[in-house]
């Protein structure tokens, strides 16, 4: 039984669950539950110190959009395990390291949860599912015979939780200082300290300033301060703090500015929100967070939501949302492409599947894997099952995805992930909610690659931060510091990321994860330490790649004009030449070869594209192979017709270019057309053996067959016979019987006075008189003159007598009725008797219409007679059952 049929069957007020009815789901927009502002949920925090506000006009390049695109909703990338966590102990709240060197909390999930959906499961969700668990386990226990002991359920699945100072230990982050005060340059570098990371959702979670409170304290991360960020806040930013923690909410606009408007609550967005700022504080507990609301997940404001950060910059941008790529998608790469900003996305939580922005070249998209940590030791991963990743539809090979990559290999396009964090649910990390208008925390187990790219994002802005202490520009995009420093280096590799080899998404050729680079996971998962020490030292000048040309093999035919596009990828735009081709062809500025004579052989052309800027080539043979011109194809047949119908048909032939038609021993009249369609208005009886000759009008081979082409001589129509039978008063009607190649006219002889035949060959008679009559149909054809017939013998007698008396059923002591009605034709009177009625019936009578009536009827079965003799001497009797049962 799945999990929203026992909710149904229990009756829970579904109304409260928007996972189940789809009133709170992911993309809706609406509010689901009431509105809190952060100033309300302020108590915890330090003082408010408000940013310096002043005017200033600044230019914002919004991309436009298709409409539909625009209004597209995109959604987050969470899960939640379906269970309430009992709340961590306080060991990490005095120790922030306590845990650090612990094994997760594991909680096992009852029969009852285990095949729910952890997909965008919100908290009011798993309060329903914990009542539904309870009344399910409540009702066991009531069926369960008296005895000393109870048989304990089924175990269930079981959910490892991990803590901050557990995933820190794990992926060899810094440790935690145990105070955050007096902190050495160094140090507060060490947690983010002076970068800021945006986070950017959709909608509202008016609990998040109390969520982010009760998770500092239970695990003893430092507080944040709230900073209000004024509409007129002059942009950028002034720099993050170097010493604090900070914290602003600001509300976007699609037009890429800041307005005064709390947008709607969202359950979902709302679990969104939360898991992204408390992990990406946790990862980097000193770097300001800017978490930007949209008022909706329409496309157009998440994109607004970016520009914002971007105006606001610099940082790193957090995108836990995503929606399936399309054709638009290179359209808005340009809001990808702020100085001094680096942008990460969750490449999804459905298994194999690109999504934007992850599938962006200017975006780092973050995958998931499922973590195994004991606390002490390495930690293991497999990629997890949910994360998304592939391989682009529309997006080109970035210039950093080559072959010299370890496990790349040659893509057709762009590859996502990029890199990966923990991100399965059952090996989720510990989360504080609060439901709107309420004070319980409540602790759950969130995953999803939503939960991996804030952490991804805390990396980024702590290595910035490093390289600030060595006066080095932040990394900007760090693609070519990932893909061509470090993953092309074996031992830096090896060092800076864990290579994650098992584990797949889904069933495809490139869905299983493997040595080196797969779309799974991208280039690992980090070890932070060697990767952050790798970073703060690299150079952020782009890597200096060759073009890649990719090798094809091209087929065309003689006397067809050759035309194909070289695949060439670079950084920079590229001229073309070619080696080895045959005379005549040649290759454009663009990239396009054509051959406009191409002549049969096979020929090994060398393409070679060179960078126009770093003057460096990349080639590769282009196989074309040219086959001689065949003949075309044409199929004889035989084609009937008759004298006097017009006769049409298509020759049947085929070729690879136009074809010109000609006939050769065709009878006068016959013609054919330039699409090869004979015609002959008027043919003549007899079997003509017509030549079709078809030529290909390019290589001017031809190809013939004999079309037999037999005419038929006319016939006359026939008519068909048929007796018909109908009554005196009724209106008679027919529809004659005629086949004919050509339309008929009808006409009738012998017929009645009266009755008459329509151009459509229905017979008609409005007052039938009695007698039987030889009524002669006959058919002309308009077009030949022929005439065909047929006698239709039609009797009329007079009508019989009839009683319709219909079965009576009734309940004792309630009131019952019915109707006897009679037909007598052509009688003047008639004669009635009713026996065996039950005691109490009375009857009345209307026109030929007996009613019936029993006011107290008693139980029993009856069978009442009735009979009729008419005024012609026509008899009719029936029998009338009455059945009056006791209820």
């Amino acid at each position: 039984m799945s999990r929203t049929t026992s909710l149904n069957k229990l009756s829970l007020p579904a109304k409260n669950y928007g996972w189940m009815t789809g009133v709170c789901a992911a993309l809706v927009l609406s509010a689901c539950g009431g509105e809190q502002t952060a100033e309300q949920a302020l108590p915890a925090l330090k003082p408010q110190a408000e940013i310096a506000t002043g005017t200033t006009t600044f230019q914002i390049d919004v991309p436009v959009l298709p409409a539909d695109v625009a209004a597209q909703m995109v959604q987050p990338s969470f899960h939640l395990a379906p269970a309430l966590l009992a709340a961590p102990d306080n060991a990490d709240a005095s120790n922030n390291t306590a845990t650090a060197r612990m094994q997760p909390h594991h909680q096992e999930l009852s029969a009852e949860l285990r095949n729910v959906s952890s997909r965008r499961l919100n908290l009011a969700a798993i309060e329903a599912l914990q009542v539904s668990e309870n009344v399910v386990r409540h009702r066991r226990m009531q069926a369960v015979a008296p005895q000393d002991t109870v048989t304990p359920m089924a175990t269930g699945a079981v959910v490892a939780t991990y803590s901050p100072a557990q995933i820190r230990a794990a992926y060899g982050l810094p440790a935690l200082p145990a105070s955050f005060t007096g902190l050495t340059s160094t140090q507060a570098a060490q947690l983010g300290a002076g970068q800021t990371i945006y986070i950017v959702n959709a909608n509202h979670d008016p609990s998040l300033v109390a969520e982010l409170t009760a998770f500092n304290q239970k695990f003893g991360l430092p507080a944040c301060t709230l900073k209000a960020i004024a509409t007129s806040t002059t942009l950028p930013l002034p720099a993050a703090s170097a010493t604090t923690c900070e914290l602003s909410v600001v509300y976007g606009t699609a037009s890429g500015t800041m307005i005064a408007t709390t947008p709607a609550y969202d359950a979902g967005w709302a679990s969104e929100i939360a898991l992204d700022v408390q992990w990406a504080h946790a990862t980097a507990p000193l770097a300001r967070i800017v978490l930007i609301e949209a008022p909706d997940a329409s496309m157009n404001n998440m994109l607004g939501a970016i520009k914002l950060a971007n105006t606001m910059g610099p940082g790193i941008v957090s995108m836990s949302f995503g929606s399936l790529e399309g054709n638009w998608t290179a359209s808005v790469d340009s809001t990808f492409t702020s100085a001094k900003m680096t942008y990460l996305a969750a490449t999804g939580d459905t298994g194999a599947s690109v999504q934007w922005p992850a599938v962006s070249p200017n975006v780092v998209a973050v995958g998931g894997t499922s973590l195994t940590y004991s606390g002490s030791g390495a930690r293991t991963e497999v990629s997890w099952s949910g994360t998304g990743g592939g391989i682009s539809s529309y997006t080109p090979v970035p210039s950093y995805q080559t072959a010299s990559v370890p496990g790349m290999g040659t893509l057709a396009r762009r590859a996502v992930a990029d890199v990966a964090f923990n991100a399965d649910p059952s090996t989720g990390q510990y989360v504080a909610m609060i439901s709107p208008g309420s004070a319980t925390v409540n602790w759950v187990s969130a995953g999803g690659t939503s939960l991996a790219t804030p952490q991804w994002a805390g990396i980024i802005a702590i290595a910035n931060a490093s390289r600030a202490l060595s006066s080095k520009a932040a990394l900007g995009t760090p693609h070519a510091v990932l893909y061509g420093q470090i993953s092309t280096v074996p031992g830096t590799y090896a060092a800076a990321f864990a290579d994650i080899t098992k584990g797949s998404d889904g069933t495809c050729t490139t869905c299983t994860a493997k040595v080196g680079y797969d779309p799974l996971s991208g280039l690992g998962t980090p070890n932070v330490s060697s990767l952050l020490s790798t970073l703060t030292g690299a150079s952020t000048a782009p890597v200096v790649t060759a073009p890649v040309v990719t090798a094809a093999a091209i087929s065309g035919k003689v006397g067809t004009a050759l035309s194909f596009t070289v695949s060439a990828t670079s950084a920079n735009a590229l001229t073309y030449s070619l080696t080895g081709a045959p005379a005549g062809m040649s290759i454009s500025t663009a990239g396009v070869v054509s051959w406009a004579t191409p002549v049969a052989g096979t020929y090994a052309v060398t393409v070679l594209a060179k960078d126009s800027v770093t003057g460096l080539t990349g080639q590769a043979v282009y196989t074309v192979t040219i086959t001689a011109a065949t003949a075309p194809v044409i199929t004889a047949t035989t084609v009937n017709g008759t004298v006097g119908t017009a006769l049409s048909f298509t020759v049947s032939a085929t070729s690879s270019n136009p074809l010109t038609y000609s006939l050769t021993g065709a009878p006068a009249g016959m013609a054919i057309s330039t699409t090869g369609v004979v015609t002959w208005a008027t043919p003549l009886a007899g079997s003509y053996p017509v030549t079709v000759v078809v030529k290909d009008s390019k290589t001017g081979l031809s190809s013939q067959a004999v079309y037999t082409v037999v005419i038929a001589a006319a016939t006359a129509p026939k008519v068909s016979t048929a007796s018909i039978s109908g009554q005196v008063g009724v209106a008679l009607s027919f529809t004659v019987t005629a086949t004919s190649a050509n339309p008929v006219t009808y006409s009738l002889t012998g017929a009645p006075t009266g009755m008459a035949v329509s151009t459509a060959g229905v017979v008609s008679w409005a007052s039938p008189v009695a007698g039987t009559y030889a009524v002669t149909v006959v058919a002309k054809d308009s077009k030949t003159g022929l005439s065909g017939q047929g006698v239709y013998t039609v009797t009329v007698v007079a009508a019989g007598l009839t009683v319709t008396a219909p079965a009576m059923t009734g309940v004792a002591g309630k009131a019952m009725s019915g109707s006897i009605t009679i037909s007598a034709p052509g009688a003047t009177g008639i004669s009635l008797s009713i026996s065996n009625a039950p005691l109490g019936m009375t009857f009345s009578m209307s026109g030929l219409t007996i009613n019936t009536y029993w006011a107290s009827p008693v139980t029993g079965t009856y069978s009442m007679a009735v009979s009729v003799v008419d005024s012609l001497g026509r008899k009719a009797n029936v029998t009338v059952p009455i059945t009056v049962t006791a209820k």
